[in-house]
Protein backbone atom coordinates (compact mmCIF):
# COMPACT_ATOMS: atom_id res chain seq x y z
CA UNK A 1 0.00 0.00 0.00
CA UNK A 2 2.82 2.34 0.87
CA UNK A 3 4.54 1.47 -2.40
CA UNK A 4 1.33 2.23 -4.35
CA UNK A 5 1.03 5.63 -2.67
CA UNK A 6 4.69 6.33 -3.40
CA UNK A 7 4.20 5.60 -7.09
CA UNK A 8 1.00 7.65 -7.34
CA UNK A 9 2.46 10.70 -5.59
CA UNK A 10 5.72 10.49 -7.48
CA UNK A 11 7.74 10.44 -4.27
CA UNK A 12 10.68 8.24 -3.50
CA UNK A 13 14.01 7.45 -5.03
CA UNK A 14 12.53 6.56 -8.40
CA UNK A 15 11.15 10.04 -9.02
CA UNK A 16 12.66 11.79 -12.03
CA UNK A 17 13.97 15.20 -11.03
CA UNK A 18 14.87 17.93 -13.50
CA UNK A 19 18.52 18.92 -13.81
CA UNK A 20 19.29 21.97 -11.62
CA UNK A 21 20.52 23.82 -14.71
CA UNK A 22 17.26 23.28 -16.62
CA UNK A 23 15.09 25.93 -14.91
CA UNK A 24 17.56 28.87 -14.97
CA UNK A 25 18.54 28.08 -18.56
CA UNK A 26 14.88 27.86 -19.59
CA UNK A 27 14.15 31.23 -17.98
CA UNK A 28 17.18 32.78 -19.68
CA UNK A 29 16.19 31.35 -23.06
CA UNK A 30 12.61 32.60 -22.70
CA UNK A 31 13.81 36.06 -21.77
CA UNK A 32 16.46 36.35 -24.48
CA UNK A 33 14.76 34.54 -27.37
CA UNK A 34 11.09 35.34 -26.74
CA UNK A 35 10.53 38.40 -24.53
CA UNK A 36 13.26 40.72 -25.83
CA UNK A 37 12.66 40.04 -29.57
CA UNK A 38 8.91 40.53 -29.11
CA UNK A 39 9.41 43.87 -27.35
CA UNK A 40 12.46 45.23 -29.19
CA UNK A 41 12.27 43.43 -32.54
CA UNK A 42 11.05 46.54 -34.38
CA UNK A 43 13.49 48.92 -32.61
CA UNK A 44 17.00 48.52 -34.11
CA UNK A 45 18.66 50.88 -31.61
CA UNK A 46 17.40 49.04 -28.53
CA UNK A 47 18.11 45.73 -30.21
CA UNK A 48 21.73 46.83 -30.57
CA UNK A 49 21.75 47.83 -26.89
CA UNK A 50 20.47 44.33 -26.00
CA UNK A 51 23.18 42.79 -28.21
CA UNK A 52 25.88 44.80 -26.43
CA UNK A 53 24.40 43.77 -23.07
CA UNK A 54 24.58 40.09 -24.07
CA UNK A 55 28.25 40.43 -25.02
CA UNK A 56 29.14 42.37 -21.88
CA UNK A 57 27.26 39.82 -19.76
CA UNK A 58 29.21 37.00 -21.44
CA UNK A 59 32.50 38.73 -20.60
CA UNK A 60 31.29 39.47 -17.05
CA UNK A 61 30.59 35.77 -16.47
CA UNK A 62 34.33 35.26 -16.83
CA UNK A 63 34.96 37.98 -14.25
CA UNK A 64 32.49 36.23 -11.93
CA UNK A 65 34.62 33.08 -12.19
CA UNK A 66 37.68 34.92 -10.88
CA UNK A 67 35.58 36.15 -7.96
CA UNK A 68 34.97 32.46 -7.24
CA UNK A 69 38.69 32.05 -6.45
CA UNK A 70 38.74 35.16 -4.29
CA UNK A 71 40.27 37.60 -6.78
CA UNK A 72 38.83 40.98 -7.81
CA UNK A 73 39.66 41.07 -11.53
CA UNK A 74 39.65 44.48 -13.25
CA UNK A 75 41.44 43.42 -16.44
CA UNK A 76 38.65 41.97 -18.60
CA UNK A 77 38.71 44.99 -20.91
CA UNK A 78 42.31 44.13 -21.81
CA UNK A 79 41.38 40.64 -22.99
CA UNK A 80 38.33 41.94 -24.84
CA UNK A 81 40.66 44.30 -26.71
CA UNK A 82 43.07 41.46 -27.48
CA UNK A 83 40.19 39.40 -28.86
CA UNK A 84 38.86 42.31 -30.89
CA UNK A 85 42.22 43.06 -32.47
CA UNK A 86 42.81 39.35 -33.13
CA UNK A 87 39.52 39.03 -35.04
CA UNK A 88 40.16 42.31 -36.86
CA UNK A 89 43.68 41.41 -37.99
CA UNK A 90 42.93 37.77 -38.80
CA UNK A 91 39.94 38.68 -40.98
CA UNK A 92 41.28 41.81 -42.70
CA UNK A 93 44.99 41.03 -43.06
CA UNK A 94 45.03 37.26 -42.61
CA UNK A 95 41.99 36.71 -44.82
CA UNK A 96 40.48 34.13 -42.47
CA UNK A 97 36.77 33.60 -41.99
CA UNK A 98 35.12 35.07 -38.90
CA UNK A 99 34.15 31.58 -37.73
CA UNK A 100 37.83 30.59 -37.75
CA UNK A 101 39.11 33.89 -36.38
CA UNK A 102 36.73 34.01 -33.39
CA UNK A 103 37.91 30.82 -31.62
CA UNK A 104 41.51 31.75 -32.44
CA UNK A 105 40.94 35.16 -30.84
CA UNK A 106 39.63 33.46 -27.70
CA UNK A 107 42.62 31.13 -27.61
CA UNK A 108 45.07 34.03 -28.06
CA UNK A 109 43.44 35.93 -25.21
CA UNK A 110 43.46 32.74 -23.09
CA UNK A 111 47.16 32.18 -23.79
CA UNK A 112 48.01 35.75 -22.80
CA UNK A 113 45.85 35.36 -19.70
CA UNK A 114 47.61 32.15 -18.70
CA UNK A 115 51.11 33.58 -19.19
CA UNK A 116 50.27 36.77 -17.29
CA UNK A 117 48.03 35.12 -14.72
CA UNK A 118 50.41 32.41 -13.52
CA UNK A 119 52.76 34.83 -11.70
CA UNK A 120 50.16 37.58 -11.20
CA UNK A 121 47.73 35.40 -9.24
CA UNK A 122 50.27 35.06 -6.44
CA UNK A 123 49.10 38.52 -5.42
CA UNK A 124 45.97 38.95 -3.32
CA UNK A 125 43.50 41.60 -2.30
CA UNK A 126 44.10 45.18 -3.33
CA UNK A 127 47.50 44.34 -4.83
CA UNK A 128 46.02 41.98 -7.41
CA UNK A 129 43.20 44.43 -8.17
CA UNK A 130 45.58 47.34 -8.75
CA UNK A 131 47.81 45.32 -11.07
CA UNK A 132 44.86 44.09 -13.15
CA UNK A 133 43.50 47.64 -13.25
CA UNK A 134 46.75 48.88 -14.81
CA UNK A 135 46.81 45.91 -17.20
CA UNK A 136 43.91 47.29 -19.25
CA UNK A 137 45.69 50.59 -19.75
CA UNK A 138 48.97 48.81 -20.54
CA UNK A 139 47.30 46.74 -23.27
CA UNK A 140 45.58 49.83 -24.68
CA UNK A 141 48.90 51.69 -24.88
CA UNK A 142 50.58 48.64 -26.39
CA UNK A 143 48.07 48.51 -29.25
CA UNK A 144 48.33 52.26 -29.64
CA UNK A 145 52.09 52.04 -30.19
CA UNK A 146 51.95 48.82 -32.19
CA UNK A 147 49.37 50.49 -34.41
CA UNK A 148 51.78 53.31 -35.19
CA UNK A 149 54.60 50.86 -35.89
CA UNK A 150 52.41 48.60 -38.03
CA UNK A 151 50.93 51.37 -40.11
CA UNK A 152 47.38 51.23 -38.75
CA UNK A 153 47.75 54.61 -37.11
CA UNK A 154 46.94 55.55 -33.53
CA UNK A 155 43.47 56.76 -34.35
CA UNK A 156 42.52 54.53 -37.29
CA UNK A 157 42.77 51.15 -35.50
CA UNK A 158 41.51 48.22 -37.57
CA UNK A 159 38.53 49.04 -39.77
CA UNK A 160 36.37 47.29 -42.36
CA UNK A 161 36.14 44.14 -40.28
CA UNK A 162 33.68 41.86 -42.10
CA UNK A 163 30.46 40.82 -40.42
CA UNK A 164 29.98 37.12 -39.68
CA UNK A 165 28.78 35.27 -42.80
CA UNK A 166 25.04 34.65 -42.66
CA UNK A 167 24.41 37.31 -40.01
CA UNK A 168 23.19 40.36 -41.89
CA UNK A 169 20.53 42.01 -39.71
CA UNK A 170 20.49 43.48 -36.18
CA UNK A 171 18.01 40.80 -35.09
CA UNK A 172 20.22 38.00 -36.41
CA UNK A 173 23.24 39.46 -34.63
CA UNK A 174 21.22 39.73 -31.44
CA UNK A 175 20.23 36.06 -31.63
CA UNK A 176 23.88 35.14 -32.16
CA UNK A 177 24.96 37.16 -29.09
CA UNK A 178 22.08 35.73 -27.04
CA UNK A 179 23.02 32.16 -28.00
CA UNK A 180 26.61 32.88 -26.99
CA UNK A 181 25.41 34.17 -23.62
CA UNK A 182 23.27 31.08 -22.99
CA UNK A 183 26.23 28.82 -23.77
CA UNK A 184 28.50 30.84 -21.49
CA UNK A 185 25.96 30.77 -18.67
CA UNK A 186 25.43 27.02 -18.99
CA UNK A 187 29.19 26.40 -19.03
CA UNK A 188 29.94 28.52 -15.96
CA UNK A 189 26.92 27.13 -14.07
CA UNK A 190 28.03 23.58 -14.84
CA UNK A 191 31.59 24.39 -13.83
CA UNK A 192 30.66 25.88 -10.47
CA UNK A 193 28.45 22.90 -9.68
CA UNK A 194 31.16 20.38 -10.51
CA UNK A 195 34.08 19.07 -8.46
CA UNK A 196 36.26 21.82 -9.96
CA UNK A 197 33.79 24.42 -8.70
CA UNK A 198 34.06 22.92 -5.22
CA UNK A 199 37.84 23.21 -5.43
CA UNK A 200 37.59 26.87 -6.49
CA UNK A 201 35.26 27.65 -3.59
CA UNK A 202 37.60 25.95 -1.14
CA UNK A 203 40.45 28.10 -2.49
CA UNK A 204 38.39 31.24 -1.94
CA UNK A 205 37.87 30.25 1.68
CA UNK A 206 41.48 29.30 2.48
CA UNK A 207 44.16 28.70 -0.14
CA UNK A 208 46.68 27.37 2.39
CA UNK A 209 44.22 24.79 3.67
CA UNK A 210 43.35 23.77 0.11
CA UNK A 211 47.04 23.34 -0.71
CA UNK A 212 47.58 21.28 2.44
CA UNK A 213 45.16 18.59 1.20
CA UNK A 214 46.95 18.24 -2.13
CA UNK A 215 45.14 20.77 -4.36
CA UNK A 216 47.40 22.39 -6.95
CA UNK A 217 46.31 25.92 -6.07
CA UNK A 218 48.49 27.67 -8.66
CA UNK A 219 47.16 25.51 -11.50
CA UNK A 220 43.50 25.99 -10.57
CA UNK A 221 43.97 29.74 -10.16
CA UNK A 222 45.59 29.98 -13.57
CA UNK A 223 42.87 27.81 -15.13
CA UNK A 224 40.10 30.08 -13.78
CA UNK A 225 41.90 33.20 -15.01
CA UNK A 226 42.51 31.57 -18.41
CA UNK A 227 38.82 30.74 -18.85
CA UNK A 228 37.98 34.32 -17.88
CA UNK A 229 40.45 35.65 -20.46
CA UNK A 230 39.04 33.33 -23.14
CA UNK A 231 35.51 34.64 -22.53
CA UNK A 232 36.76 38.23 -22.66
CA UNK A 233 38.53 37.54 -25.96
CA UNK A 234 35.42 35.96 -27.49
CA UNK A 235 33.22 38.87 -26.40
CA UNK A 236 35.71 41.41 -27.75
CA UNK A 237 35.97 39.56 -31.06
CA UNK A 238 32.21 39.45 -31.57
CA UNK A 239 31.87 43.12 -30.62
CA UNK A 240 34.59 44.11 -33.11
CA UNK A 241 32.70 42.25 -35.83
CA UNK A 242 29.43 43.92 -34.78
CA UNK A 243 30.98 47.39 -34.95
CA UNK A 244 33.20 46.40 -37.90
CA UNK A 245 36.14 48.21 -36.27
CA UNK A 246 38.39 48.13 -33.22
CA UNK A 247 40.40 51.02 -31.75
CA UNK A 248 42.76 51.39 -28.80
CA UNK A 249 40.02 53.52 -27.20
CA UNK A 250 37.34 50.86 -27.64
CA UNK A 251 38.07 49.36 -24.23
CA UNK A 252 39.34 51.48 -21.37
CA UNK A 253 39.83 51.06 -17.64
CA UNK A 254 36.21 52.20 -17.16
CA UNK A 255 34.98 49.17 -19.15
CA UNK A 256 36.97 46.77 -16.97
CA UNK A 257 35.57 48.44 -13.86
CA UNK A 258 32.04 48.17 -15.24
CA UNK A 259 32.41 44.44 -15.89
CA UNK A 260 33.43 44.03 -12.27
CA UNK A 261 30.52 46.17 -11.07
CA UNK A 262 28.01 44.14 -13.08
CA UNK A 263 28.91 41.11 -10.95
CA UNK A 264 28.64 43.07 -7.70
CA UNK A 265 25.28 44.60 -8.62
CA UNK A 266 23.75 41.28 -9.69
CA UNK A 267 25.17 39.34 -6.76
CA UNK A 268 28.42 37.43 -6.33
CA UNK A 269 26.61 34.46 -4.80
CA UNK A 270 24.67 33.83 -8.03
CA UNK A 271 26.05 32.78 -11.42
CA UNK A 272 23.23 34.71 -13.06
CA UNK A 273 24.21 37.79 -11.05
CA UNK A 274 26.62 38.87 -13.78
CA UNK A 275 23.81 38.73 -16.37
CA UNK A 276 21.21 40.52 -14.23
CA UNK A 277 23.69 43.22 -13.21
CA UNK A 278 24.82 43.81 -16.80
CA UNK A 279 21.32 44.22 -18.22
CA UNK A 280 20.16 46.33 -15.29
CA UNK A 281 23.03 48.83 -15.47
CA UNK A 282 23.30 49.03 -19.28
CA UNK A 283 19.56 49.56 -19.73
CA UNK A 284 19.50 52.08 -16.86
CA UNK A 285 22.37 54.00 -18.42
CA UNK A 286 20.59 54.11 -21.79
CA UNK A 287 17.30 55.24 -20.23
CA UNK A 288 19.13 58.08 -18.50
CA UNK A 289 20.72 59.19 -21.78
CA UNK A 290 17.76 61.52 -22.41
CA UNK A 291 18.91 63.69 -19.50
CA UNK A 292 22.58 63.87 -20.39
CA UNK A 293 23.40 66.62 -17.89
CA UNK A 294 22.41 64.42 -14.94
CA UNK A 295 23.09 61.01 -16.47
CA UNK A 296 26.32 60.27 -14.59
CA UNK A 297 24.92 61.70 -11.34
CA UNK A 298 21.74 59.59 -11.39
CA UNK A 299 23.70 56.54 -12.47
CA UNK A 300 25.99 57.01 -9.47
CA UNK A 301 23.04 57.47 -7.11
CA UNK A 302 21.50 54.25 -8.45
CA UNK A 303 24.74 52.36 -7.83
CA UNK A 304 25.14 53.70 -4.29
CA UNK A 305 21.51 52.91 -3.45
CA UNK A 306 21.88 49.33 -4.63
CA UNK A 307 25.09 48.85 -2.66
CA UNK A 308 23.58 50.31 0.52
CA UNK A 309 20.27 48.45 0.56
CA UNK A 310 21.25 45.30 -1.35
CA UNK A 311 24.95 44.72 -0.55
CA UNK A 312 24.70 41.10 -1.73
CA UNK A 313 23.28 42.11 -5.10
CA UNK A 314 19.89 42.52 -6.71
CA UNK A 315 19.23 38.77 -6.72
CA UNK A 316 19.56 38.69 -2.93
CA UNK A 317 16.23 40.55 -2.89
CA UNK A 318 14.48 37.18 -3.23
CA UNK A 319 16.15 36.00 -0.03
CA UNK A 320 15.18 39.22 1.76
CA UNK A 321 11.53 38.84 0.68
CA UNK A 322 11.51 35.17 1.69
CA UNK A 323 12.94 36.07 5.09
CA UNK A 324 10.34 38.79 5.62
CA UNK A 325 7.48 36.51 4.62
CA UNK A 326 8.83 33.78 6.86
CA UNK A 327 8.95 36.19 9.79
CA UNK A 328 5.26 37.07 9.38
CA UNK A 329 4.07 33.49 9.60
Amino acid sequence: MAETKQILTGSGAGRIRPHPLLIPCALLVLGLFVAIPLVLGSMPYWLTVATNACLMAFASLGVWLTFAIGRVNIAQGAFAMIGGYAVGLLTTIGGLSFWVSLPLAGLIAALVGFVIGWPLLRLRGIYFSMVTLSLTEAVRLAFLNLGNMGGWGASSGVTNIPAPPGITSPLAFYFFAAALLVLGFAGIWRLQGSRIGGVLRSMRQNEELAASIGINVALYRAAAFTICSFMGGIAGGVFASLQQNIYPQTYTVADSINMMLYCFVGGLNFVSGAIVGTFLLIVSFELLRAIQEYQALLYGVLMITLMLFLPNGVLSLTEVVRRLLGGRK
